[in-house]
């Protein structure tokens, strides 16, 4: 196992940079998920890691070793790709054994390495079988024997569940999770989903147009969002955003709205009287009030048994909440919502950074 560091890293091709010099420290074992929309630049930042694309500028190292000019086939590492990559033609014994092969292990070692992987996999009834034999979440369990076999230094996984129905990817990420708590190797897995980063990280890092907006744990980015992209990425349903002016008056602070609706706010908020802002809070932060709530039209509900999902109007601006008890709402209804106002986020409506609380 080995820590991952990257050092001011840039990717351009010709004039065209895509990535815009990041800092990414991972310790030896931890599990790190890059995440963010398409186009972000995680994959490429993988592919850099794993030396399939060559950097423009900054460091990589692996462990104490800067691997800019090693090639991939020596940087100790093993990659677990969105296709599976399996050789139709070689049965699961044989196609978690290739890579060694190659290498020129002993067949002893070849075959203790298989055993142990297919075990830790659940593929020992499968051994013998051909890829078209198996299932999606089979073959996948095969893709990652092939890399656990080779006992490298890191994992990379690159979206390893797109290609999954929904049942399967929820499967597989407990399974991905458990198998690393198990080797403890330094991984590195690269997603679009946020539901999976939050579910599977020890640490995330939140990328956006080539850079990183921000890296924590999944509770930190979720409680202590840096800015509004990551406030709005992360989170499902996601956050609930509102535009304003912030008001202060005889240690009173709240947030006027256009529309003159105030949404509330404790008394010790940050910035300034008059300050652009944006009110941010999450759906499950929502609670029936009376009067003194804020006045929405429900628009659509969405019951899916532990909790209920409520799409709602204030003042033309959309709302969501989420509710685990029962309290009938109705379509085209009007009822009172009040926001918790210990967990509101405010961010400034100019640079989008979270103002301190």
């Amino acid at each position: 196992m080995a820590s991952v560091s990257a050092e001011n890293v840039r990717k351009s091709y010709g004039a065209l940079e895509v990535i815009h010099g990041i800092d990414i420290a991972i310790s030896d074992g931890e599990f790190v998920v890059l995440v963010g929309p398409s186009g972000c630049g995680k994959s490429t930042l993988l592919r850099m890691i794993a030396g399939l694309e060559a950097i423009s500028g900054g460091v990589i190292r692996i462990g104490n070793t800067v691997v800019n000019e090693i090639p991939p086939k020596d940087r100790d590492i093993a990659m677990v790709f969105q296709n599976y990559a399996l050789y139709p033609h070689m049965t699961v014994r044989e196609n978690m054994a290739f890579s060694l092969k190659l290498r020129g292990a002993e067949r002893s070692v070849i075959e203790e390495r298989v055993k142990k992987a297919a075990g830790i996999l659940g593929l020992e009834t499968y051994l013998d079988r051909y890829p078209k034999q198996l299932s999606g979440g089979q073959r996948q369990r095969v893709a990652m024997g092939r890399a656990i076999v080779r006992d490298p230094q890191v994992f990379l996984f690159d979206e390893p569940l797109s290609n999954l129905d929904a049942k399967l990817r929820v499967q597989m990420r407990t399974e991905i999770k458990a198998l690393h708590q198990q080797l403890r190797t330094t991984s590195i897995y690269v997603t679009h989903d946020q539901i999976e980063a939050m579910t599977m990280a020890d640490r995330i890092v939140v990328m956006h147009d080539g850079i990183v907006e921000q890296i924590g744990t999944p509770i930190e980015l979720y409680d202590s969002p840096a800015n509004l992209f990551v406030a709005g990425f992360i989170g499902s349903p996601a956050i609930n955003l509102l535009r304003g002016t912030l008001r202060k008056n005889n240690g009173r602070s709240w947030v006027a709205t256009d529309a003159g609706i105030e949404l509330p706010l404790g008394n010790n908020a940050a910035g300034q009287d008059g300050q652009p802002v944006v009110y941010g809070i999450r759906p499950e932060h929502l609670s029936p009030a009376g009067q003194d709530g804020l006045p929405v039209r429900v628009g659509v509900v969405e019951p899916t048994g532990a909790n209920t999902f409520v799409y709602a109007e204030l003042a033309g601006a959309q709302l969501c909440g989420v509710f685990t008890e029962r309290h009938g709402f109705e379509p085209g209804g009007t009822v009172h919502l009040m926001p918790q106002v210990d967990r509101v986020h405010l961010f400034d409506a100019d640079s989008g950074r979270r103002l301190p609380a």
